[in-house]
């Protein structure tokens, strides 16, 4: 990477991650979609199941992340023997992880929906599809870890290459299965989950077939017997701090779909889709604020404070406009937009409204995203965290019940709280980048 780094490099490095982006949400969204038209009530059930399996996928992710750091780092000092020990920790791990997640979801999927509050008419649906997915936990965490191998050596396009066979491979099995064909019956939400589990194999063998055909590397037993403990240490030290936030933020999230599943159906499924749509207007800042990482990471490192600055304004303008932009257009076109999953008068007029908010909460959310990303790539690491964490439990899930269910304002109170959350924690980064106290955060 040259000194010489323009604004519009950074621009150019974000649409290769957003189309990743795009195709890891596009899972989710496309089954709620797809089930929409075949049950109302079956929307709230999914939706219910995907808050809890998000938890699990963050964990994955976060452990994966370390994976990716590390490779690369092995890679550039050309040691190819903890490449390949980095790889099977990776998995021993990540299959472990996945194997207990799943064996607790399968024995406690109800108790655990009884808790969120899910209501009796979805609670059957919603612990079917979370008991099915729940089998899929193990493929999906040995595919995270292959595909974290790839990204240490920057091969994002062959993941991403995987990824849209996924997708594709997801739609066609929710076809079937949901409607029915020839001699496959109908099955609803059980036919979903299903097709999830059959698409994160057929991901799994892919992404296995490539990883023995492209990397070359050799993983063996004698990588994980004795443990190697020192790597096992390193990869954690650098997995807990980073997905504390994001971990945090999920969590927060499952209680308050706890307080939302208390207002019933259309409630939930006007909340569902407020989701599914919403995460396009965030999604660009997501993958904006991944290459702007890259490029301060490397200018931290060469200590040049002042471009840094320069690039982390730049890029928090870009996702302004873009996160403002587009929920801004979702808001004059709501009726058109929730009319592509239901003509209910009432889901309709909530759902606007929750929108108008929405613009509010965004102007702070893409701040949020960018400068937890610059703190995290300057080695102020934990910032984001403690201030996440606190803001997240105390405002965010603490408003959320003042004004949803003390203040009787139903999902709208809750969205307000969420927004307050979001613009307190942009004021609060926004002051510490100011401060310059990430100039000596330095890891290197």
């Amino acid at each position: 990477m040259t000194t010489n780094i323009s604004k519009q490099s950074i621009v150019k490095m974000s649409w290769p991650i957003f189309v990743e982006v795009f195709l890891q949400m596009l899972v989710s969204n496309v089954d709620q979609f797809m089930i929409s038209q075949y049950s109302q009530d079956s929307v709230g059930a999914i939706g219910n199941g995907v808050q809890v399996m998000n938890i699990i996928i963050i964990l994955l992710t976060v452990m994966s992340t370390a994976t990716t750091i590390l490779i690369a780092q092995y890679l550039g000092a050309k040691n190819q023997e903890k490449i390949s020990e980095t790889c099977a920790v990776s998995l021993l791990i990540n299959g472990v992880f996945s194997l207990i997640a799943s064996i607790l979801l399968l024995l406690f999927n109800q108790e655990l929906f009884v808790w969120m509050q899910v209501p009796t008419e979805i609670l059957a649906d919603t612990c079917t599809y979370l008991r099915i997915v729940a089998y899929g936990i193990l493929f999906q965490g040995l595919y995270f870890s292959f595909v974290a191998c790839f990204r240490g050596y920057s091969l994002m396009k062959t993941t991403m290459g995987v990824s849209i066979v996924m997708n594709l491979f997801n739609i066609l099995g929710n076809w079937i299965l949901i409607y029915g064909f020839w001699i496959i019956p109908p099955m609803g939400v059980a036919g979903v989950a299903i097709s999830t589990n059959i698409s994160k194999i057929l991901g799994l063998i892919i992404i296995f077939i490539l990883f023995k055909k492209y990397l070359g590397i050799k993983i063996s037993k004698q990588h994980l017997f004795p443990l190697p403990w020192n790597l096992i240490k390193r990869m954690l030290s650098i997995s807990i701090p980073t997905g504390g936030e994001a971990l945090s933020y999920q969590l927060s999230q499952t209680t308050i779909m706890k307080m939302v599943n208390v207002f019933g159906l259309v409630v939930i499924t006007t909340k569902v889709y407020v989701y599914i749509i919403v995460m396009f207007a965030y999604m660009y800042s997501l993958a904006i604020s991944a290459a702007m990482q890259i490029v301060v990471g490397y200018l931290v490192g060469a200590d040049k404070f002042n471009e840094v600055t320069q690039k982390v304004w730049y890029t928090v303008r870009i996702a302004l406009i873009a996160g403002t932009g587009i929920t801004s257009i979702f808001y004059l076109c709501s009726d058109t937009i929730f009319s592509i999953f239901t003509n209910d008068p009432e889901v309709l007029a909530l759902g606007k409204t929750i929108l108008f908010i929405e613009i509010f909460l965004e102007t702070g959310r893409a701040v949020n995203i960018v400068l937890v990303r610059a703190l995290q790539a300057s080695g102020d690491i934990k910032t984001p965290v403690s201030v996440g964490i606190i803001c997240m439990w105390t405002i965010a899930v603490g408003c959320a019940y003042f004004f949803g269910i003390v203040m009787e304002m139903g999902l709208a109170g809750i969205w307000i709280g969420m927004m307050l959350d979001e613009c307190l924690r942009a004021i609060i980064f926004i002051y510490r980048w100011k401060s310059g106290a990430w100039r000596t955060k330095k890891l290197v």
